[in-house]
C-alpha cells in the first residue's frame, strides 16, 4: 500500500501543533488558554503515534492503543483542570496565572 502523506510530512505538522501548544501554555496568563496549549500539546502527541503506527507497523494496533489511552488521559486532564479552575476562580475572583502565584501564603 502506498502511503499519499509522506512522513516527515505529517511529523512537521505534528511539531507544529506541539510548538503552538507550548507557546500557549508558556506565554499566556489565563488558565484557561494554558490549559489549552497542554491540551494541543497531547494532540501532537497523538498525531506522532498514530504516524508512526500508520509507516512504520500498520500491523499491530499499539499505535492505536496508545493515542487511546492519552486521549482518555487527556480527557480526566481536563476535566481536573477545569474544577481546579472553577475552585480558584469562585476563592480568587480571578484565573489569572500571575494573580493566583503571589497569593500562596
Amino acid at each position: 500500500m502506498t502511503n499519499a502523506i509522506p512522513l516527515e510530512a505529517v511529523l512537521m505538522v505534528a511539531a507544529a501543533l506541539f510548538c503552538i501548544g507550548l507557546f500557549g501554555a508558556l506565554a499566556r496568563r489565563n488558565m484557561v488558554s494554558v490549559l489549552m496549549g497542554v491540551e494541543l500539546m497531547l494532540n501532537a502527541v497523538n498525531i506522532n503515534l498514530v504516524a508512526f503506527w500508520r509507516y512504520l507497523e500498520p500491523g499491530f494496533v499499539v499505535g492505536q492503543t496508545f493515542a487511546i489511552f492519552i486521549i482518555t488521559v487527556a480527557a480526566a486532564e481536563a476535566a481536573v483542570g477545569l474544577a481546579m479552575i472553577i475552585a480558584i476562580y469562585r476563592t480568587w475572583l480571578t484565573s489569572n496565572v500571575d494573580n493566583v502565584a503571589s497569593m500562596k501564603g
